[in-house]
């Protein structure tokens, strides 16, 4: 299979890698063109310097030759970038293939999840052709071949199980999950939750405190998903508990460190600056909480991490009002 791969940051590299190792023809595009030529001269990322690109991997800063000709499209670009893409690869476009989303994250101006996304600018005839993976799955492990177990999932019933196909290697169990938007939003809103975890690791909370957060952060989660009619089920999976619980207790996350570097009394500048990328759970938060209005689901972990990171809440009184909300029976 001939493959586009749009994005090679750190997931976008070791996506195209596992692809590229498994037997397909893969064509990376940037829009970094520097990185492209050191990608072209030594076939080393700079995330990844002990690591060498197979020669099955190709690399452009041109959209139109990276889908040239190809059977499928995978995409590792940002959230906030990825209208911006989809509408540039529009232009060169001219039939629909399987275009398989590895982001995360929520459109803060829409509301809308990344699948929805990809709907709105390429059309509602597109929908059957969306699919996406997500799953506890951080790059620096996946490229050097440790193991994990992921989800694949479309609109489409025949796409998700070729997803699973596609990406499934020695070491990535890709399982089929239909619930697409249950999926994308597990994937965007444990990074809020990962940034809250971080902040207690930071203040020395202990683990009963993180615990604690992972379970009602799920909570809040899967309330809202489910008055966005998605499947609670999903949320006990792969997408939902596997991935918050990775994300939510490493350094190796962004979201998580971003959170340590807040509690650390960095400013939201300073913080994102350090860790270099972006951090995608900081403005998810702002995307959640917009949601939450809409469905009247009450999300006091969100709120409330909103409040500290627009300077409305200091973190300790933050964390008071958590803790001294009336205590009501808990419904799962």
């Amino acid at each position: 299979m001939k493959i586009s791969y749009l994005g090679t940051g750190s997931w976008g590299f070791c996506l195209a890698t596992l692809l590229a190792k498994k037997g397909h023809q893969v064509v990376a595009w940037t829009i970094d063109a520097d990185l492209c030529a050191q990608l072209k001269q030594t076939r080393i990322h700079p995330i990844y310097p002990d690591f060498i690109a197979p020669e099955s991997i190709t690399f452009t800063t041109s959209l139109e030759e990276a889908l040239k000709d190809s059977d499928m499209i995978v995409e590792s670009v940002t959230t906030g970038g990825l209208r911006p893409v989809l509408t540039e690869l529009k232009k060169y476009l001219t039939d629909r293939r399987p275009l398989v989303l590895t982001s995360k994250g929520i459109e803060i101006d829409s509301g809308l999840t990344l699948p929805d996304v990809v709907v709105d600018v390429l059309g509602s005839d597109y929908k059957r052709f969306v699919g996406m993976i997500s799953g506890p799955s951080f790059a620096q492990e996946i490229i050097h071949g440790l193991p994990t177990s992921i989800v694949g999932t479309s609109f489409d019933f025949d796409l998700m199980n070729q997803i699973c196909e596609v990406f499934t290697t020695e070491t990535l169990r890709v399982y089929p999950n239909s619930d697409i938007e249950g999926i994308a939003l597990a994937g965007a809103l444990k990074n809020i939750i990962a940034i809250c975890c971080g902040m207690a690791d930071a203040l020395n909370m202990g683990s009963s405190a993180k615990a604690a957060l992972m379970t009602r952060g799920l909570h809040e989660i899967r309330k809202l998903a489910v008055a966005k009619g998605c499947r609670p089920e999903t949320f006990s999976g792969l997408a939902g508990m596997g991935d918050l619980s990775m994300t939510c207790s490493s350094p190796l996350s962004r979201n998580f460190r971003f959170g340590q570097l807040i509690a650390q009394g960095r400013s939201v500048e300073q913080a994102q600056k350090e860790i270099g990328t972006i951090v995608e759970g900081y403005y998810s938060c702002q995307a959640a909480l917009k949601l939450s209005q809409e469905t009247e689901v009450q999300m006091p972990i969100t709120e409330g991490l909103h409040k500290v990171l627009h300077n409305e809440l200091k973190l300790e009184d933050a964390i008071t009002y958590l803790m001294q909300r009336d205590v009501k029976e808990e419904h799962l």
